[in-house]
């Protein structure tokens, strides 16, 4: 009995090694089913009112279209993505030319939560950074991708090519990592912000030990999923991050790295340009000294060489990290030129222009460093989180989050236009999906609870040998698991920070 486990073990550890990944253009289209189904959410609460209220018809649609499309887009639909996004966007089409329905927007305003009551309570007059629904779909829309990817990994339904390469080469779920430190770096800008508009400097001792208090529940999650994997023997990929290493540790030791970028910025005023340069920095020292060879080829020997992927690989989410904060501060103000007079409409076109071009630019510096013929000819590796890797996060994240604020003007321009708070909040939950709001709100712990199902099917499913249609329905199930929790948690207005 302990042979055919240890056999299964290995078969498990097997199914994850050695891969080589997929296409950028694969994962893009893979990837498209979320934006897709979000336009047709969009056409079907904007043109008729279809989420006001909140049934249960209305979670169930929100449930389809916002959870289990990305699930479809990694499973059923893997080899033809594109084919689903249609089958999203040419109903899109016959929606929006129906004649919109306000007979029931005119009916009942929807009630505010009761945070958002208290908000408005207290002030109605607009702040100087909202909180916009494009970032919201945004980021939980890549919480949701990454709570379906860690379990779908261990079906044979979910294909290799998806699941994280070995060393050189990009892959779905390669990308998810890069993108979860990324939507971080957008979300840490706010308290920057903050502080510069009420003109304080917070002292560098002040900001590490702000950091130390938040890495503590990360190194802890940490600590526990390192004592869970090894107390229960189950299967891990050692090349992933190492021996001892996992994600919560990456997550975990950022904050005080980025507190002492904080000062640099008085040398180099730009977040985008500190990101450049330490992914070059890093990419410099791959190349130029035995570093790569280190972290690919070394026998793991001590604590150091037993955990060198993920230790090393800091500088390049680091340079991740410093990229999202860079869109943080474009994105997160109300106004992208505050001594403008320029009106909303206008303030979200130069929006729009400004997030179009850094995608662009992004874009164009992936492009030299990874084309043979005119540029570096640099091979991506998660592994290492070299420079390639950084640039490419970096573009898809930006391109995504253009793509929302893109949907956002169209659909809802009530959010944008909005002349005081209270207007604001209304449009602000008109334009968000419950769905994603709850993911976006409690993401971190939902990421622990989709962790704890991921190891409590893994133990009890003999993953690898279900058909599947049985494959099919437990990652059904989970999902809609791990959507009801998270809805649940914020229809009782609870925020569970970690």
């Amino acid at each position: 009995m302990a042979t055919d486990a240890t056999s299964y073990k290995q078969l498990k550890e097997d199914f994850v090694s050695n891969l080589s990944g997929g296409s950028i253009s694969e994962i893009n289209y893979v990837t498209a089913a979320g934006p897709a189904a979000f336009i047709l959410w969009s056409v079907l609460q904007s043109r008729q009112s279809f989420f006001k209220p909140y049934k249960p018809l209305s979670f169930l649609v929100d449930l389809f279209l916002n959870a289990l499309s990305p699930l479809l887009a990694m499973t059923l639909y893997a080899d033809t993505p594109l084919l689903l996004c249609g089958l999203f966007l040419v109903p899109t089409i016959f929606v929006y030319a129906l004649p919109p329905n306000s007979a029931i927007a005119k009916k009942k305003k929807p009630k505010l939560p009761p945070a958002a009551q208290a908000q408005n309570k207290a002030s109605n007059a607009l702040s100087t950074l909202s909180t916009k629904p494009f970032l919201t779909t945004y980021r939980g829309s890549m919480l949701m991708l990454t709570t379906l990817a860690i379990l779908a990994v261990d079906f044979r339904i979910f294909p290799r090519r998806f699941a994280k390469v070995e060393t050189w080469g990009t892959s779905l779920m390669d990308l998810g990592v890069g993108s979860f430190v990324f939507s971080a770096g957008v979300v840490a800008a706010r308290p920057l912000l903050k502080e510069r508009a009420e003109g304080r400097v917070t002292p560098l001792s002040q900001r590490l030990i702000y950091s130390m208090r938040h890495s503590l529940p990360l190194l802890v999650l940490g600590v526990v999923r390192l004592i869970s994997v090894k107390g229960l023997d189950y299967a891990e990929h050692v090349t992933e991050y190492g021996v001892h290493w996992n994600f919560f540790f990456t997550l975990g030791f950022l904050p005080p790295f980025i507190a002492i970028f904080q000062s640099v910025l008085k040398a180099i005023p730009s977040y985008a340009a500190l990101s450049i340069i330490l992914g070059l920095a890093y990419q410099i020292m791959l190349e130029t000294t035995s570093l790569k060879a280190f972290i690919i080829t070394a026998p793991r020997t001590d604590l150091f060489s037993m955990n060198r992927e993920g230790i090393c690989s800091l500088a390049g989410y680091l340079a991740i990290f410093l990229a999202g904060q860079d869109m943080g501060m474009i994105v997160l103000p109300r106004s992208i030129s505050p001594n403008s007079n320029s009106n909303n409409a206008a303030q979200r076109t130069k929006l729009l222009t400004r997030m179009g071009a850094w995608a662009t630019a992004w874009t164009v510096l992936y492009f030299f460093a990874t084309n043979f013929k005119y540029g570096a000819g640099l091979d991506v590796s998660r592994r290492l989180a070299n420079f390639p890797y950084v640039l490419w996060v970096a573009a898809y994240n930006s391109a995504q989050l253009f793509l929302g604020c893109l949907t956002e003007t169209v659909f809802f321009p009530a959010f944008h236009t909005s002349a005081d708070s209270k207007t604001e909040q209304e449009a602000y939950h008109a334009a968000t999906s419950t769905v994603l709001r709850a993911f976006n709100r409690n993401g971190l712990a939902l990421f622990l609870v989709s962790n704890l199902l991921t190891g409590l099917v893994n133990l009890t499913v003999p993953t690898l040998n279900v058909s599947p249609a049985v494959s099919m329905g437990i990652l059904v199930g989970y999902t809609a698991i791990v959507t009801a929790i998270a809805v649940a948690l914020d229809a009782w207005n609870l925020s569970i920070k970690l």
